[in-house]
């Protein structure tokens, strides 16, 4: 390489170094994805509320398996089963399960953005979304209804464009524990929409929310928000033991997949790319240097129609034109078993009528054809006419069978 190219290379690998130490050297981005996995210390992970409720509540277990699993082996426990997830959807065999438990004097807690509609319609509620107007920013303030939980405090959460509340709810069976609204300067609320209700169910309760962030790590440790947090798992007893569900996350509790692992820790993360780049580099360098012409192979070409026509002629030149009549007379039969599939020894008047009705051909037209192919096949000389009226019998049937 001449020093032209040199000074180039030393360029580019300069940039490329400094783009790596640069990039290297970057903070780390926050992984906003709301997992709400118990083992996640990313905001929208739940590892702070793990901690709150062993510090609230005497006995807490983790659930990994589904509900439907876990209570079907232990009905008999007694407690609060407590589900916290951007979108909770349980089977109709499973609510089922999960509210014939309820009603034995448990208390079933569910904090979700969206509910089935089998549990709206069983507790007679319906839910609709709190949006700004058009061209605002969107902020909420949530605030708890309960005298003896500082209710004249207020909670703002300025990361969600949205809001859900319940729209619809039995006033006369049910408590509302907090209620959301917009806000823009003042922290009041102007209009009360729930966003958290207990209600009797059987011997037992369930507890709703529609705002699942309130548990998240980044909405608990954010100014005072533990204490909202705190206030909505007061509604639980603590003198019966709370089943943390660990199912029903978006995030996954362990990643097992090696390139986890690499894309995810910094240094190995980098390690991976050189190796990359050194592989490209190398195949770049090196295909240039060793790679060769690949030399060109003509396919050979399809001498049978050549070979054919050399056959008849030679046939055709020696006047032998009985073996070209019976090679023909061979090869239509052996069309007609092909095709048609019927067997040619024995031509009886029933083979006619069959062989008819499959080519789009008279009975007496078949007829006709195997009596000419018969009287030629007892010659003893065949002229010149007899074999183009052979071919263009043959012919002419091959195109009516066919429809043409």
């Amino acid at each position: 390489m001449n020093s032209k190219t040199n000074i180039y290379l030393i360029i580019a690998v300069t940039t490329i170094a400094l783009l790596m130490v640069l990039q290297y050297n970057k903070p780390k981005e926050l992984n906003w994805f709301p997992s709400y996995v118990t083992q996640h210390k990313i905001p929208y992970g739940t590892y702070v509320l793990n901690d709150l409720m062993g510090q609230l509540f005497a006995e807490t277990e983790q659930v990994s398996v589904p509900p439907y699993e876990y209570l079907n082996a232990n009905f008999e426990a007694r407690g609060t089963y407590f589900l916290v997830n951007e979108n909770i959807e349980f089977g109709r065999s499973e609510l089922e399960t999960l509210l014939d438990w309820t009603s034995q004097g448990n208390t079933l807690f569910i904090a979700s953005t969206s509910f089935e509609d089998i549990l709206l319609d069983t507790l007679k509620i319906n839910t609709s979304g709190l949006f700004a107007g058009f061209g605002e920013e969107q902020k909420q303030i949530h605030q708890l209804m309960n005298p003896n939980l500082n209710s004249e405090l207020s909670y703002p959460f300025t990361k969600d464009n949205y809001s859900n509340y319940f729209k619809t709810i039995d006033t006369l069976n049910t408590t509302i524990i907090s209620v959301v609204d917009n806000y823009e300067d003042t922290l009041a609320i102007a209009k009360k929409h729930f966003d958290a209700i207990r209600k009797d169910f059987g011997d037992g309760k369930i507890i709703l929310s529609t705002f699942p962030k309130a548990f998240t790590n980044y909405f608990i440790l954010k100014d005072n928000n533990r204490d909202y947090t705190s206030g909505l798992l007061s509604y639980i007893d603590r003198s019966k033991p709370v089943f943390i569900d660990n199912h029903y996350k978006d995030g996954k509790k362990f990643y097992t997949s090696p390139m986890y692992i690499f894309l995810n820790t910094k240094e190995f993360k980098w390690a991976y790319y050189l190796v990359l780049i050194g592989a490209l580099v190398y195949v770049v360098f090196e295909g240039k240097r060793k790679q060769r012409a690949i030399p060109v192979v003509t396919p050979l070409k399809n001498q049978t129609l050549a070979f054919t026509r050399t056959i008849a002629d030679m046939y055709y030149e020696k006047e032998q034109r009985k073996p070209i009549a019976e090679h023909k007379i061979a090869q239509f039969l052996e069309y007609i078993r092909s095709h048609f599939y019927m067997e040619t020894v024995n031509r009886e008047e029933g083979f006619y009528r069959n062989l008819a009705s499959r080519s789009s051909h008279t009975f007496e037209d078949i007829k006709k054809l195997f009596a000419f192919l018969d009287e030629l096949q007892n010659r003893n000389e065949i002229s010149d006419a007899d074999l183009q009226k052979l071919n263009t019998s043959i012919e002419k049937f091959k195109h009516k069978a066919h429809g043409k």
